[in-house]
């Protein structure tokens, strides 16, 4: 019975020590993945810094070309519009996904654009211990003076799986949750009409001051 008790615990113990192990090389597997796909969209900042002023149209489809595999931009648009989904048709629901890129894009990445040159190094990706299919990658940007800024992506993992970028904090700043605040509040200033929150939605992105916004984490 010894034996047999002695031979149950190291099975367990080997399977605990290969499970933390398949655990390690997933989360290398996953930094590796955010850190090409990073890579890849600084270098195309850098070639495309002239097109945002010559061909906004084209630099967006460019963006959106080489995002749409990462970011699951309809996810973190269903969760800004949080419970005021229900209240859109379909029809607003993709209008909303296409304005929200279209902010994000002109607020974000026209600053990119227009800075001098700067690196993101990825240093770390953690899966989420209660949940296998979420992930966090630690990241930092530094700009040519070398000022560091932090920056962590929220991942989650597809049926299919594929990792899926769906929310990013910048120095603490929970960008999903600030901006599902200000959808919420132009949602009231306009009295629940949603498609008057869609057509203004860059002009409301533009009026958000992130710096002022509490810090939350994922």
């Amino acid at each position: 019975m010894r034996v047999t008790t002695r031979y149950v615990m190291l099975l367990l113990t080997l399977l605990a020590v290969m499970s933390g192990q398949a655990r390690a090389d997933e989360a290398d597997d996953l930094k590796q993945y955010v850190d090409t796909n990073t890579q890849r969209l600084v270098e195309k900042l850098n070639e495309e810094r002239g097109l945002y002023k010559k061909d906004p149209e084209a630099f967006y489809q460019s963006m959106d070309d080489a995002l749409s595999d990462f970011v699951d931009f309809r996810r973190i648009a269903a969760r800004v519009m949080g419970r005021y989904a229900r209240q859109a048709s379909p029809e607003q629901r993709d209008a909303f996904v296409e304005a929200f890129k279209r902010s994000l894009f002109d607020s974000y990445a026209k600053a990119l654009v227009s800075a001098d040159n700067f690196k993101i190094n990825v240093q770390e990706a953690t899966l989420l211990p209660q949940n296998e299919g979420r992930a966090s990658v630690q990241m930092e940007v530094v700009s040519a003076s070398g000022n560091r800024y932090p920056v962590t992506y929220s991942m989650y993992r597809r049926d299919d799986g594929r990792w899926m970028m769906e929310n990013v904090i910048v120095e603490g700043v929970n960008i999903g949750l600030a901006f599902r605040d200000r959808f919420a509040q132009e949602m009231e200033q306009t009295h629940g009409q949603v498609q008057a929150v869609i057509d203004g939605w860059g002009s409301a992105v533009d009026a958000l001051d992130l710096d002022k916004k509490d810090k939350s984490a994922s």
